[in-house]
């Protein structure tokens, strides 16, 4: 019975040091070693992407000549950056202007003669009627002026319906407002030509291509 005894006793001990070992090597091999140096900080990793900083000026004239090459190149930029908005490219453009249905309703704005586009004129004739001394011509340019008013509202209107019709038939599942979409054309047609933006790209010529 003690041989037994010792027998139980020892093998107990033999599994317990097995399991010890294995749990040990387990957690040798889960154990990731440091990498012997500190993470670095971010400011570090994206000024060695970026290559060495260069030197500051020795002179006043080599920082002139510094200053003066960053605004040339930043002038470039800006130039390229109009040059794209007024193209029509969205990934330049202003974040009314994006879109599919707003390039369909620019076209169908551009390739009609609207009434509207003489807003600006319609402007300056009612300060230079102000100006004028003669109480006639002021009367004559008043009247002149809300009569033209009233027909740009109601072309507004027509152009709006117009508009919106097109846009459902071409995509009838845009998620824009038909208002937001009359507003839009309205706000574009009372534009000068040369001053829209983007850059028309159908004359009233091309009113066949789009139907």
């Amino acid at each position: 019975m003690r041989f037994l005894r010792r027998n139980t006793e020892q093998n107990a001990t033999d599994d317990a040091d097995d399991q010890t070992a294995q749990s040990a090597a387990e957690q040798e091999q889960s154990h990731t070693p440091k990498k012997g140096r500190p993470t670095p900080k971010r400011r570090e990793a994206e000024g060695k992407r970026r290559g060495p900083v260069p030197p500051p000026p020795m002179t006043q004239r080599e920082a002139i000549k510094r200053s003066r090459g960053n605004k040339e190149e930043r002038r470039k930029a800006t130039a390229e950056r109009r040059e794209r908005m007024m193209q029509g490219d969205d990934r330049y453009l202003m974040p009314r202007d994006k879109g599919p249905v707003r390039a369909l309703v620019r076209d169908l704005v551009d390739t009609r003669r609207n009434l509207m586009g003489l807003f600006m004129p319609l402007v300056l004739i009612v300060f230079v009627s102000t100006l004028a001394q003669n109480i006639v011509i002021q009367q004559y340019a008043t009247l002149f002026c809300m009569v033209l008013l009233v027909l740009m509202i109601v072309e507004g209107l027509i152009l709006g319906r117009y508009v919106n019709r097109h846009v459902r038939a071409k995509y009838p599942d845009h998620k824009d407002r038909p208002m937001a979409l009359g507003w839009y054309a309205f706000t574009r047609a009372m534009q000068i030509r040369k001053l829209r933006v983007p850059r028309p790209r159908y004359s009233p010529k091309d009113i066949a291509k789009l139907g």
